[in-house]
């Protein structure tokens, strides 16, 4: 893409603003006179106010640009718009527990499945917290006012109708058929619009570890070693002689002050979760493989597991009960998840994460059935999910296996109040620390804010598995903090061996063709599972209805922002699925280089002022100042 950048901090000229200030002037005299006539006299509180929620720079340099090019582009059509600068804990809390924001930019976890979408805006979860549906959107007549003519609507299926159908539709061309269908449908809604799919790069040194990526140095998979953010990633880095340590750079501070895998409020994407507890299958290069679970075999809406033997969990309770992972602790793990309060509350409460994941469960009382005669060890149970779809059911497999003896005494302990409110009670919040799952390491320290070190687990399966790759000689694992902008310095100067958490594009600038010395390679470009986006409150006036989300969208210009914030280490998109469930007419066109659904206002970063106050007026109003108005 060769593309003239204009101003990054704006994207628009002087000139277009006083040109559409003028345009919005006449639009307010002319096609829009009752508009005008009805706002004189009226107090200014009315005029269109909006904050774009998103984290500092620090923290991520592109999303700041994205936001500073939207709310450039928002006050050229005349709305009042400011920057809601929030740490990356502060702007959780704000987008997904108390839903308290207009839009905001930020990048969404995604999946390896389709079916995320499914927790990620089913209407049932509208009122909940947590990433699901944290837009509040609600297609019901009652929550959003119908945009199509009324004859034949019916005969529309909607966003929650398609997200069930997806379940039932079975593998294969028809479920590709039902999820196209979905995503012209998330296009047409906006709830969210989706912006752009990082590469993912990190940089390691070669001197400390020998094999990156599973690549021995002749070029060849040898099945170890996989991708961070997966466990795989932690997996035969064959280190050199002497070496012991993995020392890991991370961008957030949360890992080292909370590891809680209950909040949804944990910046990390899990990486660091993972290592400490196993879930039933894993996933390795997008695809799902057995872990905790030996085997699973999938039959027509069941789920057929057996355990590996005696996985001990890390805090080497006496009790053999208690000791190693079973079936109940599995049947704890999903009941827990649809209860953290275990039925001791008024109201049940979920957990704010996962929920999506395991929404397939409907009961697990009645839809897990323990097998064997010694019920307290057994090894082997079945699952009955609501989904004919087999990849949507094993999803349900990737959640973290709590122990239930350490859970349950926690829920016990705090179940004095009535109250436990879905991700604001104790039980979500608490740090957590030291955690106590059975994966590859055990928690060792954690210094608030600078470092959590991490020790080999040395029962793990792993240990003894034939045909597991394990964490072989590496004893542990120190994770160090760096927001990304020295990152790769610290790697150079052999201050850190890897950075874990993906590098943002400002890191990546004029470096990638430097071999920095020859004692650091560089990991990717990996396609990535997060999509930047910018997320609406379909609560809010302003978000209630698509077509002013949609016409939001069109002030982002999805090229420009992948050229000039991201230095084309992004492809841009239009739906948050990967081409191979892409409808053709959603494709992101290389010809003429724009979204096919909401095209931008405008070319290279630049918005074309009057067209977009043209479109403006037909959804809002403006004054005889050319200000829009609610």
């Amino acid at each position: 893409m060769n593309r003239n950048s204009t101003n990054p901090t704006d994207g628009v000229s002087r000139r277009s603003v006083l040109a559409g200030a003028a345009a919005g002037l006449t639009l307010s005299t002319s096609g829009c006179i009752d508009s005008v006539e009805s706002v004189v006299g009226q107090d200014v509180t009315d005029r269109l106010a909006l904050s774009i929620t998103t984290v500092p720079a620090d923290n991520d340099r592109e999303a700041v640009r994205i936001a500073r090019h939207l709310e450039a582009n928002l006050k050229a059509v005349g709305a009042n718009v400011s920057i809601d600068m929030r740490s990356p804990s502060e702007f959780h809390e704000t987008i997904l527990i108390n839903h308290d924001f207009d839009l905001y930019v930020g990048q969404h976890p995604g999946g390896i499945d389709p079916d995320f979408l499914y927790g990620a805006l089913h209407s049932k979860y509208a009122d909940e917290r947590g990433w699901q549906n944290l837009f509040g959107f609600d297609e019901s007549p009652s929550m959003s006012p119908p945009e199509v003519p009324s004859e034949g609507a019916s005969e529309i299926p909607t966003v929650d109708e398609l997200l069930e159908e997806q379940r039932r539709a079975g593998d294969g061309d028809t479920r590709k058929d039902v999820i196209a269908d979905l995503l012209e449908k998330l296009v047409e809604m906006k709830p969210f619009d989706s912006i752009c799919i990082p590469e993912e790069y990190r940089v390691a040194r070669t001197d400390t570890f020998g094999a990156w990526n599973g690549d021995e140095g002749d070029g060849d998979d040898d099945g170890g070693a996989g991708h961070f953010p997966t466990r795989y990633g932690f997996l035969d880095l064959d280190p050199e002689p002497g070496v012991d340590q993995l020392r890991a750079l991370i961008t957030d501070t949360w890992p080292t002050r909370n590891l809680n895998p209950l909040s949804a409020t944990i910046r990390d994407r899990g990486m660091i979760l993972d290592l400490v507890y196993d879930s039933l299958l894993t996933e390795r290069d997008g695809e799902l493989e057995s872990w905790l679970a030996k085997d699973v075999e999938w039959d027509d809406g069941s789920l057929h597991i057996e355990l590996r033997e005696e996985c001990p969990f890390h805090d080497n309770e006496e009790s053999e009960e208690d000791r190693y992972v079973t079936a109940e602790d599995v049947r704890f793990t999903y009941q827990f998840l649809q209860d953290t309060s275990l039925g001791n509350a008024d109201v049940p409460s979920p957990a704010p994460r996962y929920r999506g994941r395991v929404s397939v469960i409907d009961d697990p009382d009645e839809d897990i059935v323990i097998k064997d005669f010694l019920r307290e060890h057994s090894r082997k149970l079945r699952i009955d999910v609501t989904t004919n779809v087999e990849s949507v059911a094993k999803r349900a497999l990737t959640v973290p296996i709590l122990p239930a003896h350490r859970w349950r005494s926690q829920v016990k302990s705090r179940s004095e109040t009535d109250t436990a409110s879905q991700g604001e009670w104790g039980l979500v919040t608490m740090s957590n620390i030291p955690p106590i799952g059975s994966g590859l390491f055990r928690f060792v320290s954690n210094s608030e804010r600078e470092s959590l070190t991490l020790e080999r687990n040395d029962e793990h399966f792993t240990r003894d598995e034939d045909g597991l790759p394990d964490v072989g000689d590496l004893e542990s694992v120190t994770f160090g903090i760096d927001p990304g902008g020295t990152a790769v310095d610290r790697v150079v100067n052999n201050s850190a061996d890897v950075t874990a958490s993906m590098l943002n594009a400002h890191a990546l600038k004029n470096r990638l063709d430097d071999d920095e010395g020859g004692d650091i390679t560089w990991l990717g470009p990996q396609q990535s599972e997060t999509f930047y986006h910018v997320g609406f409150n379909t609560r809010t006036g302003a978000f209630s209805t698509p077509r002013a989300r949609r016409l939001v969208s069109r002030l982002l210009d999805k090229a420009w922002i992948v050229d000039d914030v991201f230095g084309n280490h992004a492809d841009p998109i239009s739906v948050p699925l990967s081409d191979e469930w892409v409808p053709d007419e959603l494709v992101w066109g290389d010809e003429d280089d724009e979204d096919p659904a909401t095209p931008f206002f405008g070319s290279d970063g630049e918005l074309d002022v009057d067209a977009a106050r043209e479109a403006f007026a037909n959804e809002f109003r403006y004054d005889d100042q050319g200000r829009l108005r609610l």
